[in-house]
């Protein structure tokens, strides 16, 4: 498997640290354009827990997040990454502006954005191309699954068509696409998640990021879950589904992430996942 680290740095020719930036986003999931609820593991924070403040403006939130890595980097090189909500939604003017800005900032090498696919119209796209002329733009989008009943018990939103429309559509554009997959989502077998995998292997993604499922407060799923009609993977089940996930997945696809720890303070389950430093070491050995 070709990890992003050394992705980025055979692209870059050092190591490049991510900062996540809240653009004051929101989502059609949430503002009643297809729901208000929101996908049923997303938190009140539309998974930007992690992001910037969306009260400071793009610049101070890279100066913010340049100082949390400072002391780990040489090189000053980073990647501007909206990550909150969805990252593609909101008036042209307004993406426009904070793309421009992002990109605009000298040590930042590269623009990545967490959006759905549902939400990449001509006009999008059109500014994503403009944009990826001045600096590799990363689009990442949030499929989770290929099954259907999954899809809309986690309330996604779309069809897989649309999904397979966007990739399309962005890989005529020359962006780099990374799809989200989340792993141990409700009633999915192993069977069914190495579908999904496959499945993003063969779309024509040149990257995938793989996401444990973690059960967070005041989600959808954290209502189900202690009803007990939701369980959540263990770290050997874990383990044992990257395995055969590092398998399959070739080497022209690069791999963005093998887990991914939910913010502590709203983590319900499964709790083994908070040891970060212990599930990488985990990973390095048996997976790697």
């Amino acid at each position: 498997m070709i990890m992003l680290n050394q992705y980025l740095r055979e692209k870059f020719g050092c190591k490049v640290y991510k900062i996540a930036l809240n653009g004051g986003f929101t989502c059609p999931n949430r503002d009643g354009t297809i729901d208000t609820r929101g996908c049923i593991f997303c938190s009140a924070g539309g998974s930007g827990e992690f992001a910037g403040d969306p009260f400071q403006s793009v610049t101070e939130q890279i100066e913010a997040g340049k100082k949390l890595v400072e002391s780990k980097t040489k090189d000053d090189k980073y990647i501007a990454y909206f990550q909150a909500y969805t990252g593609t939604y909101g008036s042209i003017e307004k993406l426009r502006a904070l793309y421009t800005e992002a990109v605009s900032h000298p040590h930042i090498e590269a623009l990545s954005i967490g959006t759905r696919p549902d939400c990449l119209s001509e006009e999008v796209l059109s500014l994503l191309e403009e944009i990826n002329r001045i600096k590799p733009v990363f689009v990442e989008l949030g499929l989770q699954t290929v099954h259907d009943k999954t899809a809309r018990y986690i309330r996604r939103g779309y069809d897989l068509p649309v999904y397979d429309r966007a990739l399309t559509r962005l890989n005529a554009l020359g962006i780099e696409t990374v799809t989200h997959v989340i792993l141990g989502l409700p009633d999915e077998t192993k069977e069914d998640m190495l579908e999904t995998v496959r499945y993003v292997c063969n779309s024509g993604a040149k990257g995938i990021k793989l996401q444990l499922l973690h059960i967070l407060k005041g989600t959808d799923l954290a209502a189900e879950y202690e009803a007990g009609r939701v369980s959540v993977m263990a770290e050997d089940e874990y383990i044992d589904i990257l395995k055969a996930c590092a398998q399959i997945i070739p080497d022209s696809v690069v791999v963005h992430r093998l887990t991914g720890d939910g913010d502590k303070k709203l983590l319900i389950a499964p709790l083994w996942s908070a040891n970060k430093r212990h599930v990488w070491n985990r990973i390095q050995k048996e997976v790697l």
